[in-house]
């Protein structure tokens, strides 16, 4: 598993969570899905900083080719719903002469992609192709490279735009980021649109539909304790949109596979979501807004039943998941490789959640609830 913090599969870690201790047998027998597992990690490991190093000098050389980077920003503001993620027209030709520094651009890079969505995700992407592509004999190497490049590239927009907004993290690379997104956008889609009109047709509303979740989640911070079912499902569709779409174009948007992968990686993606507000709310010492665990907090007027049950939530979402698995076709080459990628997103949520519980951090959450009072 492709993660920021290599505690989580640790032999000690795996060993904590019935999932974890599933995995390990896995290993221990050399199972088909560990096997196809361990073949994808190991080619990310080595794939993983040529495609970084891709990235950027293709990001660069749509910086330096630019002569009206400030037409580019409001076009992009325009297209995003918001004049916050981009820079004032004063503000470009400092910004843009710092990044044309190749060096600097691949920092900027390396701090983006520095994220477990996209470490976890550019193995499985690769996986999907292959099997698609195994499964309707139409292999292609290069389009392979430019679909996974270009829905990891797709991916990693939401790092630079959720630092923007946040504002908690790489504050002095903000005004950076502002001045790169447009072009993340460009080369994203340029990439996606070489396997043609049907593919890049599938990622501008898979596209469309993650701006619409992260706006209502943006909208949502306004007003934590009012916050819906309805409008937590809502907000997901950052999740389902983007991991789901990408599923069904590494089939090619060709059915049944596509259909069946979006399920599978729409349903994964929301799981793993839940996992990431319990990691996200540990280390911040504050329930995230809006999550699950807020949603069922205030509901149940008790923390420790907010984040029970959104661990509850993550196993329904992963439940759903699995469906796909029972939906492939017979003697399909990767169904292994789908059932453990589902186990260790079981064991990263129940991971966290147990390091949640070990902290007892109940009382500081509460004491930090948002309130209509405040």
């Amino acid at each position: 598993m492709s993660v920021k913090d290599q505690s989580v599969v640790s032999k000690e870690a795996l060993m904590s969570t019935k999932p974890g201790k599933q995995i390990l047998k896995h290993g221990l027998f050399k199972s088909k899905g560990y096997k196809l597992f361990n073949k994808y990690k190991e080619e990310t490991e080595k794939e993983f900083p040529i495609f970084a190093k891709r990235f950027a000098a293709d990001l660069l050389k749509q910086i330096k080719e630019d002569s009206s980077p400030n037409s580019t920003q409001q076009a992009f503001a325009d297209e995003v719903g918001s004049s916050e993620i981009i820079l004032q027209a004063f503000e470009i030709d400092t910004i843009k002469s710092k990044l044309e520094s190749p060096e600097v651009l691949q920092d900027r890079v390396m701090r983006i992609l520095n994220s477990n969505f996209v470490k976890m995700t550019f193995p499985v992407f690769n996986a999907l192709y292959d099997a698609a592509a195994n499964y309707y004999g139409n292999y292609d190497a290069q389009m392979k490279q430019d679909l996974v490049d270009g829905h990891i590239i797709a991916i990693d927009l939401s790092e630079p735009m959720d630092r923007i907004v946040d504002k908690d993290e790489d504050f002095d690379y903000l005004d950076d980021y502002k001045l790169m997104n447009p072009y993340i956008l460009k080369l994203a889609r340029d990439k996606i649109a070489k396997a043609g009109d049907q593919v890049l047709k599938h990622f501008e509303e898979g596209f469309k539909d993650a701006r619409i979740g992260q706006y209502i989640d943006t909208q949502l911070k306004q007003k934590p304790t009012k916050i819906s079912e309805e409008e937590m499902h809502q907000c997901y569709k950052k999740y389902r949109a983007i991991m789901g779409t990408a599923g069904r174009n590494m089939a090619l948007g060709k059915n049944p596979l596509g259909e069946i992968f979006y399920l599978g990686m729409a349903r994964a993606a929301e799981g793993v979501g839940c996992g990431n507000e319990i990691e996200d709310s540990l280390k911040n010492g504050f329930i995230k807004i809006p999550s699950w665990p807020l949603y069922y907090s205030l509901l149940a007027n008790d923390v420790k039943k907010g984040f029970e049950l959104t661990l509850e939530k993550s196993n329904l979402y992963l439940k759903d998941a699995r469906l796909a698995l029972e939906l492939l076709p017979d003697g399909f080459s990767h169904r292994e490789f789908l059932d453990f990628l589902f186990l260790t997103i079981e064991h990263y949520n129940q991971f966290w959640y147990n390091k949640l519980v070990q902290a007892n951090m109940w009382s500081t959450f509460s004491e930090k609830l948002p309130s209509d009072q405040k």
